[in-house]
């Protein structure tokens, strides 16, 4: 069973996705203080080992992720990866210049925990309210490693080798940090067909209502 997501679908998802991110970058600046742009240029579904395979390809230094299971009509987890680098910046710039470089280290994994939540909530909570379904979240875990070990963390050995990833990249830009980083859903077959039926509706839905408007 292959889905794939026609371009107006994959438009359609990627605009409800930075719709979310906005929102997430809209409580990080109250949470900083400071302007914070997030966005998400393209999202694309692919295997769970092209997905690895191609941030490997992108990224050689350490990589940390925070995860989230999200359960409802389409179920599966959310993954917030970012190099460790980056992770350290966005912890530097949530966290502010007040905290020094020690206390900073201390709080790191809790800061990214907390801040990782905060950006994958906002994109899962936005994506259930435009398509008008609800999703259940788990507590948010933090995890280091590779790509392929961080898809499989937690997992089942017989669910590590199926499924699919919808995977967008997410460029922040917050006070004087670059930072880049991936947003994952991974998912198996049925709920991406489920996705995949909400997202034809919602497209239905917005034509129907751009018709209708004088």
């Amino acid at each position: 069973m292959q889905i794939l997501l026609s371009e107006l679908e994959r438009d359609a998802l990627t605009e409800i996705v930075n719709i979310g991110v906005s929102r997430a970058a809209a409580s990080l600046r109250r949470l900083i203080g400071a302007e914070v742009l997030l966005s998400v240029p393209s999202a694309e579904v692919i295997s769970r080992q092209a997905a690895a395979a191609m941030i490997a390809d992108r990224e050689q230094e350490p990589l940390v992720a925070v995860r989230q299971d999200f359960a409802g009509p389409f179920s599966g987890r959310a993954l917030l990866i970012l190099p460790a680098a980056n992770g350290a910046s966005l912890v530097r710039a949530v966290l502010g210049d007040s905290v020094d470089d020690a206390e900073a280290l201390a709080l790191q994994d809790e800061t990214l925990t907390e801040t990782g939540n905060l950006v994958l909530n906002n994109c899962l909570g936005t994506m259930a309210n435009m398509l008008r379904e609800s999703l259940t979240l788990s507590l948010p875990d933090l995890d280091h490693g590779a790509p392929a070990a961080l898809f499989a963390s937690g997992m089942r050995p017989e669910e590590e080798v199926a499924g699919v990833v919808l995977f967008l990249y997410i460029n922040f830009s917050i006070r004087n940090h670059d930072i880049r980083g991936y947003i994952a859903m991974l998912m198996d077959m049925p709920s991406l067909a489920m996705l995949q039926q909400l997202i034809a509706s919602f497209i239905s839905s917005v034509m129907d209502d751009t018709a209708g408007s004088p």
